[in-house]
């Protein structure tokens, strides 16, 4: 896998409530996180941090139970918004996302990039209000199809302007330069397999 994030707090704070995580969960499986406490500052960033502990120390788990278990974690703080998804040892992609942290796949179009999947989030705040039915999605992904989280400080619309092959390193440092709000923590985590990116106009075979 090829990853990485971008992230600041708001500005004129020290500590962001944003977080992100990245875990190797065995047999060739990524589990990818992004976590937006609610507000900002410290209160935000010990909620989101008590998630992180979760995920860190069951990995393995289903999405849905790694929902649970960070709503349970975080019943004491202001909550979090939290995705979740992993990129299994083939060609697939599951993920999971309670509150406002957008998650998509981007791939190859004519031209310029287009969205292939966006993630059905539901309602609510991880250790708050837990909705009751959690379902998680499955998505194919191709190599070189880039997958996207961003928590709500990242607004505007970026996908035409991220250049697929860009290092994700490049891509995330210039989706928070230009998109970052100044009113709120701001994330991105860029991932993908390592693989060409396809040739929008080549004939499929």
């Amino acid at each position: 896998m090829e990853w990485a994030v971008a992230g600041r707090a708001l500005p004129g704070q020290r500590v962001s409530g944003d977080r992100s995580v990245v875990l190797d969960t065995g047999g060739g499986s990524v589990l990818f996180a992004v976590l937006d406490g609610l507000g900002h500052g410290p209160a935000a960033a010990d909620a989101a941090d008590r998630a992180v502990q979760v995920l860190s120390e069951n990995r393995a788990e289903p999405l849905d139970v790694l929902m649970v278990m960070c709503h349970r974690a975080m019943a004491d703080t202001r909550g979090a918004a939290v995705s979740l998804a992993l990129f299994d040892a083939g060609d697939r992609l599951q993920w999971l996302g309670v509150g406002n942290v957008d998650c998509r796949v981007i791939g190859a179009g004519p031209g310029k990039p287009v969205v292939r999947a966006t993630a059905l989030l539901t309602g609510g705040i991880v250790g708050y209000l837990l909705p009751s039915n959690l379902q998680t999605q499955t998505v194919p992904v191709r190599p070189g199809d880039l997958l996207v989280m961003a928590t709500d400080g990242i607004v505007g619309e970026m996908v035409e302007r991220i250049d697929l092959r860009a290092p994700t390193v490049e891509i995330s440092r210039a989706v928070l330069a230009g998109h970052a709000k100044d009113t709120d923590d701001a994330l991105v985590l860029t991932a993908r397999r390592r693989g060409a990116v396809p040739d929008p106009g080549a004939a499929a075979v």
